[in-house]
């Protein structure tokens, strides 16, 4: 089966010529590349957000296998659902890592392959082209998370871990996520910064303490505990803020803005 696109034309072109002219706008060239174990990127359509995720992408070490955990937008499917699709965009198919996915089901009865899932979801497929663009042949681990408690959090965490090492592959862990929804630019960044702080300091359950607490509308917020959980898992060090910008920024109005951060864990 191929898991067609869905927001080409919206989020982003779905002309693959005008596609690859963004994505080489949208991702300078930078020499220097960080073998991450993890990251947090948006997943607005470019025009809000693609120039912070193109500086997240900039910056990322090549890998065979990137895991990409979202948040699940439209409800449909399992709480933690996979899925073994072919992705398509205009750039072409992206092939899931079978092995992996595998050995990550087999590792907690709590992720379900279940396509359904990903049918309408856009925060994993506006991530696709830009894995395309700077490493063309990698496969993905793709995962929409709905809710869990921080004990079912860490379950699928350390199956997740655990399957990259006993696959041995090279994988980033993604985390596709927005942040602050529709506040004023003030409420936003001083919002954001208490979650981007617990980013940077690798504490996940930290994370979602103060998102809970704070009422912080960060919607991919249980991916990034989970990435973070699998950061830790996989003796993560550091996480640097590559940058962090909000909707005003295009738009000009920032009464109501949405956040954008780019981090990088290695």
């Amino acid at each position: 089966m191929v898991r067609n696109p869905v927001v080409a034309g919206q989020f982003y072109p779905a002309s693959k010529t005008s596609l690859i002219k963004e994505l080489d706008q949208m991702v300078p060239d930078r020499t220097e590349k960080i073998n991450a174990i993890g990251a947090v990127v948006p997943h607005a359509g470019y025009m809000y957000s693609g120039a912070i995720a193109g500086e997240v992408y900039a910056r990322l070490k090549s890998k065979s296998t990137y895991v990409i955990l979202s948040p699940n937008h439209t409800g449909y499917g399992k709480r933690f659902a996979s899925s073994s699709e072919v992705w398509r965009t205009p750039l072409g198919n992206v092939n899931v890592d079978e092995e992996l996915l595998a050995r990550m089901l087999e590792g907690t009865s709590l992720i379900t392959d279940d396509p359904t899932a990903h049918a309408f979801e856009h925060s994993i497929e506006v991530q696709l082209p830009f894995i395309q663009k700077i490493s063309p042949e990698a496969e993905i681990v793709p995962m929409t998370v709905q809710h869990g408690e921080l004990m079912e959090l860490d379950e699928v965490a350390s199956s997740i871990s655990s399957a990259i090492k006993e696959t041995a592959r090279d994988v980033t862990i993604l985390a596709s996520s927005d942040m602050t929804h529709y506040e004023s630019r003030t409420s936003a960044k001083e919002k954001d910064e208490l979650a981007i702080e617990r980013v940077l300091d690798l504490d996940a359950e930290g994370l979602l303490k103060v998102v809970e607490k704070k009422n912080i509308s960060m919607c991919g917020y249980i991916p990034a505990v989970i990435m973070l959980m699998c950061a830790k898992k996989m003796n993560a060090k550091k996480a640097i803020l590559v940058k962090y910008a909000d909707s005003g920024d295009v738009t000009g109005d920032t009464i109501q803005v949405v956040g954008y951060a780019g981090i990088v864990v290695y």
